[in-house]
């Protein structure tokens, strides 16, 4: 059984706490390595053991579901007997683009749900595990899907509906409480100790949760990894065994997770967060005035279940949500990655390769950049005393999505002015749409690499931030508002279906990059979306 959040209690003779009370100068209290008044160094803790099982199963998790994306845009959209790329359903680019982002928009509306039963019902290692089994069986009816494709279309599409959302609700079960989860397993203070050198340094609660979730980020795309490994399977040995593989991986990862259940540190489920959030926002909107309306004082006939400190809780956590409004623009341009740039690819010379192969780029240009952030760029600022903020990480980030975007455009232009087909690649009327453009798929790697280090930057932050902003009673609340607003992204991308016809796909990427791009300006010139923050510098006006 997993041990509920206790206060933890360091032992005295290796450390003591530094901020013994809430009125600790508050140079003492500095994200990033920017001390303040305090020259001592600060360095992050070790990890937790028990973080490690956490990110195994999230590991195993994302393998699964890029094992599942990553193929499914080839599945759904070419036929079996497809003259250049196979695939199984034969729905077309558009339906199939379509298919997917209704897909994504379902996994990022299940945390919702799962966070509200975690919080109310069954505890987050529970919940984990109930839509461990649920994913499961997601996966098995995929397998079925695609072993039925070449005998029964019909089927294998009736399937193919019930095992996407099987797995959309297992996938928001666990994203939204694997997260928060992880966060739970490291419980110190800021604390002093002594190195091997004999100084004295501060272990850093802020920068251990910056480590901690950096390694989470790591193992999510190491686990991403799979949509390389599984374009192989499905080139050489078809979908079945493709999907039987990412079945197996995420099995693998639930029962390491069960190996452990005992050991981690959770809170027990009490009254749903989520749910009297949305109460005490109805009653706000309903009579006016804002949250003021909510409290308890505003209802002298009726008995509320929450008390003043929830509603300030509530509105610090909606303060720091502000933030997220920009996101869907961001998510709806990411999500491309797996979809139309598959199909872009798909129309393009790739020699031996799949269409869907420089989908590994992704996970291996963050791989790369995550250990030189948290190792070398990230510390060395931090030792300039100017400390990279949440707000630069976010404009960066931001705006290597647009350029990801706008590069993809300038390789759309290239294939619609190569041939033989042009701006119609792969038609049925251009050589039985069995020859590709002469174009090298080559060309979109930058495009890859730009939208990965927007995502180190961006969406690392974001998490980050959600944690560290959020009240202790309000975490699970943000961190679902945050994955919802991928499904808000894929939400967008629908409406920008249309144009993933030829010849306006290049319009597609233009208006995809128009989102990210005045997001960027956005958080730039409007600070205060990101401000109160430890490490932050004030903000004015």
């Amino acid at each position: 059984m997993a041990r509920t959040a206790t206060s933890a209690s360091p032992d005295p003779t290796e450390r003591a706490p530094l901020l013994a009370s809430p009125t600790a100068p508050t140079g003492y209290s500095t994200d990033n390595g920017c001390h303040g008044t305090d020259s001592r160094p600060r360095v992050p803790a070790s990890p937790p053991r028990t973080v490690w099982p956490i990110a195994t199963i999230e590991l195993c998790e994302r393998f699964a579901f890029f094992g599942v994306v990553g193929p499914m845009q080839n599945y759904a959209q070419n036929a079996v007997d497809d003259p250049l790329r196979r695939g199984g359903l034969g729905l077309g680019q558009a339906k199939a683009t379509m298919l997917n982002q209704s897909f994504l928009l379902w996994c990022y509306i299940t945390p919702i749900i799962g966070a509200v039963v975690a919080d109310q019902y069954l505890g987050r290692v529970k919940t984990i595990f109930m839509a461990s089994a649920l994913y499961v069986a997601g996966l098995l009816s995929l397998c079925l899907s695609a072993s039925s494709a070449a005998q029964n279309v019909e089927l294998a599409r009736l399937t193919l509906v019930t095992a996407l959302f099987l797995i959309g609700i297992g996938a928001g079960g666990i994203k939204t409480n694997v997260s928060a989860l992880i966060a739970e397993q490291y419980t110190e203070s800021d604390t002093i100790r002594i190195n091997s050198s004999g100084e004295e340094e501060i272990v850093d609660r802020d920068l251990t949760l910056q480590r901690i979730f950096l390694l989470f980020f790591l193992f999510i795309n190491v686990g991403s990894l799979s949509a390389s490994v599984c374009t192989v399977i499905e080139q050489r040995y078809g979908f079945t065994l493709t999907f039987a593989t990412s079945t197996l991986v995420f099995v693998v990862g639930f029962v390491v997770l069960l190996s452990r259940r005992s050991s981690f540190i959770t809170s027990a489920p009490q009254k749903s967060i989520i749910l009297h959030a949305g109460h005490a926002l109805w009653l706000s909107l309903r009579r006016g005035g804002g949250l003021q309306q909510a409290r308890p004082d505003a209802h002298p006939n009726r008995r509320l279940p929450w008390d003043d400190a929830f509603i300030d809780d509530l509105g610090q956590a909606l303060s720091a949500c502000k933030l997220f409004l920009l996101y869907p623009f961001y998510w709806a341009a990411c999500s491309q990655f797996a979809t139309s740039f598959v199909s872009q690819a798909a129309t393009m010379e790739t020699g031996r390769l799949p269409s869907d192969a420089l989908v590994f780029l992704d996970p291996v240009t963050t791989i790369t950049l995550l250990p030189v952030l948290d190792r070398v760029v990230f510390p060395y600022f931090q030792r300039r005393g100017s400390p990279i903020t949440y707000r630069h990480r976010v404009t960066a980030g931001f705006l290597l999505c647009a350029a990801s975007m706008l590069y993809a455009a300038t390789v759309q232009t290239r294939v619609y002015a190569a041939p033989p087909c042009y701006d119609r690649p792969r038609a049925r009327e251009c050589m039985g749409g069995a020859v590709p453009n002469q174009v090298s798929v080559y060309w979109q790697v930058p495009a890859y690499v730009l939208g990965a280090a927007s995502a180190v930057m961006a969406a690392v932050a974001a998490i980050e931030y959600a944690y560290t902003r959020a009240p202790a009673s309000m975490k699970s609340l943000i961190m679902a508002i945050y994955l919802s607003t991928t499904s808000l992204g894929s939400l967008l991308a629908v409406f920008v279906t249309p144009l993933t016809h030829d010849p306006l796909q290049v319009c597609m990427y233009v208006t995809l990059a128009v989102g990210p791009l005045a997001a960027s300006l956005i958080v730039w010139v409007r600070p205060q979306l990101v401000q109160d923050v430890k490490g932050d510098p004030p903000v004015q006006g």
